[in-house]
C-alpha cells in the first residue's frame, strides 16, 4: 500500500514537471497556442540584411509586436515583412517603419516611427515609408578601400 502512495505521488511530481516545461518551451518560444488578437501590417523594404521572423517590432523603445513572415516580392525586388502588432496600438498611415540593430552586432528589429495623420493603418495594410538595414559590413569595406563619402 505504502509503494502505491508511493509511485502515484513520483507519479504526479513528474506529470507536473513535464507540464511546467511544456509551458516553458511555449514562453521562451513566444509561440501562441490560439490565434491571438494581432493586427497584421505590412513593410516593404530594399534590404533587411540580418531581419528574421519572430525579431521584435518597437516604438519608442516599447516592444508592440512581432516580425511574422519575410518574403521577397518579384514585381519590385524588395522585402515584404509582414508584422502582427498589438491590436490596441495605433498605427498612422505616414508611419515610418526602420531596420535598427541591437549593438554594434546584434539582433535585427524593427522601429515604428509614428506619424502625425489621424488616418490608421488597418489590417494587412502597408506602412509606405520605410528605411533598409544598414549594412555595416558594407560601410567597414568603403572605409578600408577609402571610398567613403
Amino acid at each position: 500500500m505504502k509503494s502505491v502512495k508511493l509511485e502515484m505521488m513520483v507519479g504526479l511530481f513528474v506529470l507536473a514537471g513535464m507540464l511546467a516545461m511544456a509551458w516553458l518551451s511555449v514562453r521562451l518560444a513566444r509561440m501562441e497556442l490560439v490565434g491571438g488578437d494581432h493586427l497584421p501590417i505590412y513593410a516593404n523594404f530594399s534590404s533587411i540584411a540580418g531581419l528574421k521572423s519572430g525579431a521584435s517590432v518597437e516604438i519608442a523603445g516599447v516592444e508592440v509586436g512581432r516580425v511574422d513572415a519575410i518574403t521577397l516580392n518579384t514585381t519590385d525586388y524588395e522585402a515584404r515583412v509582414r508584422m502582427k502588432i498589438k491590436p490596441h496600438i495605433p498605427i498612422q498611415d505616414d508611419a515610418i517603419a526602420s531596420v535598427r540593430t541591437k549593438g554594434l552586432i546584434g539582433d535585427r528589429y524593427v522601429v515604428i516611427s509614428p506619424g502625425g495623420s489621424k488616418n490608421l493603418l488597418k489590417a494587412d495594410e502597408t506602412i509606405v515609408r520605410t528605411e533598409p538595414a544598414i549594412n555595416f559590413e558594407e560601410l567597414i569595406s568603403q572605409f578600408i578601400h577609402g571610398s567613403v563619402k
